[in-house]
């Protein structure tokens, strides 16, 4: 029997979250119920689709296979859709997306201008919020759809992990640290750090504590371009994503990896309710462009 676009939508889900219970979430069924769907396809093609780890699942090589198939024809009837929408009201979609100043600089500036390219019908409004849980809490509210956001965020949010970030140390020129940098060199370093009692600097404290360590704060901001003086006037060294440093730094810094590498997952929440179209075409979109960030070597 052909598979239904349900059946499609299910697996693609599965591939994506790389687990039967995040998949079911992200598309809104009962675990059991996709479960089901995709064994019927499975005993349909006469093929084994996933391979189950524990809690987990991966692809076999057909299933591999019937994915990328699966997202060129679920990719197609979007299109089809969009063009009898398009005929049917001549509207324009509306996406609101929220993030971080430094995702809203960097990784946002890349996936949306792209985004509305190719969805031409579609107007995104980026709103930035400081904290994580600000974000969160709009999407709660139904005043965003989108969060582009640092991972892991609240459980009652569903999520889509689009890449990996390195994090790096950014220090003033002539600092006399070792390259990479272990973990422990934290331990009394003069750093430029966020507020306290602010979202990012509890998860940097949070963090700190885990180590072991305890930097010494020689400023204490919550601008970003305070940040970059902060660093180029020597007063002390920031954590921050290497990529968005290299931009506001230039050559104007030193920058080591940590050893071992720090990655930080970046992806998109929202709330758990259906999604409009827009909204799934943006997750679409951002996992098969978002640019690829890897580390320092």
């Amino acid at each position: 029997m052909t598979p239904t676009l349900a059946q499609l939508r299910y697996l693609v889900a599965v591939a994506d979250c790389r687990s039967i219970t995040g998949a079911a979430a992200s598309v809104f069924v009962a675990q059991s119920a996709l479960s089901r769907a995709v064994q019927a396809m499975e005993r349909d093609l006469g093929v084994e689709l996933l391979a189950r780890r524990g809690r987990g699942v991966d692809l076999t090589p057909e299933g591999a296979r019937v994915v990328r198939l699966a997202r060129t024809v679920l990719d197609a009837v979007e299109a089809i859709d969009d063009i009898g929408t398009a005929h049917g009201r001549n509207a324009r979609a509306t996406l609101t997306l929220v993030t971080t100043p430094t995702l809203a600089l960097d990784l946002a500036a890349d996936l949306v201008p792209a985004f509305t390219a190719r969805h031409t019908g579609v107007d995104v409004r980026l709103t930035q919020y400081d904290g994580r849980e600000a974000l969160v809490q709009t999407l709660l509210d139904g005043r965003a759809e989108l969060a582009l956001v640092d991972l892991p965020v609240d459980k009652e949010l569903s999520t889509h992990h689009i890449q990996e970030r390195e994090v790096v140390l950014v220090s003033p020129i002539g600092s006399r640290l070792p390259d990479p940098l272990p973990f422990r060199s934290l331990d009394g370093l003069p750093m430029v750090l966020p507020t306290p009692g602010t979202g990012r600097r509890t998860e940097m404290e949070a963090m700190f504590s885990c180590l072991g360590v305890r930097p010494v704060p020689s400023l204490e901001v919550d601008e970003r371009l305070a940040w970059v003086t902060g660093v180029t006037d020597g007063k002390g060294s920031l954590i921050w994503y290497r990529d968005v440093a290299l931009r506001a730094f230039g050559h104007r810094a030193e920058m080591r990896s940590f050893t071992p590498s720090l990655l930080r997952p970046v992806g998109i929440a929202h709330a758990r309710r259906p999604l409009s179209r827009a909204a799934r075409a943006f997750i679409a979109d951002a996992r098969h462009n978002a640019p690829i960030r890897e580390p320092a070597r």
